[in-house]
């Protein structure tokens, strides 16, 4: 018959356990920082290509059913669309600096939108 062994006899930690307990915390922003470097060299598209691709055909059936696109125009479409997002969100950090926050908000995409001309 086997006996029950408490968990104060259970195994040692392993050597991974070990590593993650001693793992120190990185600084609040450190990460963020990290990810703004590697996406500001990298120079691949960020939003993936089929769910762009769908939502670009839902839209175009709204003007007129039946239409063909060359993956090519998709692709055009897709680098246009990110390199304005990027602007624009590169002008709502200039926003929300100009208010005193660190945190972009809906009014600084509104207030980015309006100085550019894009909106009443």
């Amino acid at each position: 018959m086997r006996a029950i062994v408490s968990s104060h006899f259970a195994d040692p930690p392993t050597r991974r356990e070990e590593e993650m307990a001693r793992r120190r915390r990185v600084a609040p922003g450190t990460v963020a920082l990290r990810e703004i470097r590697r996406y500001q060299k990298s120079t691949e598209l960020l939003i993936r290509k089929l769910p762009f691709q769908r939502l670009v055909r839902e839209i175009a059936q709204d003007f007129k059913s039946d239409l063909r696109f060359q993956s090519s125009a998709i692709g055009a479409l897709q680098e246009s669309v990110e390199s304005y997002l990027v602007s624009l969100f590169e002008d709502t950090n200039l926003c929300a600096i100009h208010a005193k926050r660190v945190t972009i908000q809906s009014k600084d995409i509104q207030l980015a939108r309006r100085l550019r001309g894009e909106r009443n």
